[in-house]
């Protein structure tokens, strides 16, 4: 097993990546909304990450090429080629560039929890140093490119991360029979399906698809090794899911006051637990903040190269343009003080309705045996694929109609 656990490659950059600042808000609002009743949608969307991502991880050992390059190869009508190419690059990438601003916003609020504001007034305007810094250190570990290093200081990062979320979530002595029971009876009505959508949205990311197809071949290169690709898998996202329901278990101890965030959420534990649980979560939502950040750029880079069919190697100038383009728009909206809150919690219902679309596209690419040989989908593989696909749908009407409903 320690040596299994020595052997931890991409799974953990899968976690950083869907643990960011969206996930706290999501999760720390679901917490103070409707208590442990939502755990079960994190339980569910654990299961479908795990199914989704191990068919990724699958594709990217056994193909040696990412999920983009998949879809591009095998789509032959040229329009449609076109088109589909076009519609996933501008998803992911201009999407990314947007979870950005979150993801460095996260991380300011983690580290303003702890040392206090960042505001820095030039004239008539107000801008956050604190932000540029987490835009330099993010800038830094990607234009290193070395994937070795890069993978190290994000499995210390999530590590800080887990051990934050879990602490504090263990200070405010949970209700064990309530958390089983949030678990395993599922509450979904309409007051809860925007906040389930938000949470399957968060946690089963679409572009987390292209990015653990893509970065898989720089741990493993044998067909043999599939097993210790689903280990790290499994590990790291049950890690993951683990942390999401920490925080929810921890928002559902605050009885009152507005909380938007994972900040306000810190701030809120100290007069209940003393002022060492604000410092402890503000480093878990600093650790957040700057892992997405460093994983969203990068997930949009590896996007661009398989659809454009550019070389994957991290220090290419072209996908070092595209990751330093999504960096510097998070960088530049984040110091300028302009709130995401709003911005993430739609983002992460928008995650929900795009990811049938990916979804299905990783079904067909998973049963051509021209790409994969005898490591295609089982039956069962196909079936779960094609619930989770089926809920996720089901889902996403529910919620646009909700969203309808409420104009």
């Amino acid at each position: 097993m320690f040596k299994k656990l020595q052997n931890i490659g991409p799974g953990p950059l899968v976690a950083a990546a869907f643990i960011g600042p969206g996930t706290i808000t999501v999760c720390s609002l679901a917490g103070v909304r409707f208590g442990y009743s939502l755990l079960w949608a994190l339980a569910i969307s654990i299961a479908a990450t795990i199914v989704l991502q191990e068919m990724a991880a699958r594709l990217g050992l056994i193909s040696k090429a990412g999920l983009s390059e998949a879809i591009r190869s095998q789509l032959q009508h040229p329009f449609l080629k076109i088109i589909t190419l076009f519609l996933i690059v501008s998803a992911i990438i201009i999407g990314n560039a947007a979870y950005e601003a979150g993801n460095v916003t996260g991380g300011v609020l983690g580290l303003e929890t702890i040392v206090g504001s960042g505001q820095l007034k030039l004239g008539s305007q107000s801008y956050n140093y604190i932000s540029i810094i987490i835009g330099f250190m993010a800038f830094g570990l990607l234009y290193i490119g070395n994937y070795k290093f890069l993978e190290r200081i994000l499995i210390a990062l999530v590590i800080l991360m887990s051990l934050s979320f879990l602490i504090t979530a263990v200070v405010t002595k949970p209700n064990m029979t309530a958390i089983i029971k949030g678990i395993f009876i599922p509450n979904l009505n309409e007051e809860t399906v925007l906040d389930v959508a938000a949470l399957i949205g968060t946690t089963v990311v679409p572009y987390n698809l292209f990015l653990h197809a893509s970065l898989v071949n720089a741990k493993w290169k044998k067909g043999t090794d599939l097993k210790n690709v689903r280990f790290d898998t499994y590990i790291a996202i049950i890690l993951g899911g683990v942390v999401s329901m920490m925080v929810i278990i921890t928002a559902t101890a605050i009885s009152s006051g507005e909380i938007t965030n994972g900040a306000d959420l810190a701030k809120s534990l100290e007069p209940l637990f003393g002022s060492y649980a604000k410092y402890v979560m503000g480093t878990g939502l600093f650790a957040a903040g700057l892992t997405s950040a460093i994983t969203a750029p990068l997930a949009a880079a590896y996007v661009a190269a398989g659809c454009f069919g550019w070389s994957p190697n991290l220090r290419s100038n072209k996908l070092r343009a595209i990751w330093a383009l999504v960096l510097v728009i998070g960088i530049l909206f984040s110091s300028l003080s302009i709130s995401p809150i709003q911005v993430i919690w739609f983002a992460q219902i928008t995650n929900g309705l795009l990811l049938p679309i990916i979804a299905i596209f990783l079904l067909w690419i998973m049963n051509k045996k021209q790409i994969l040989g005898t490591h295609t989908n089982t039956k069962f593989q196909n079936i779960l694929g094609v619930l989770i696909v089926g809920f996720t749908i089901f889902l996403g009407a529910k919620s646009i109609l909700k969203v309808i409903s409420q104009l």
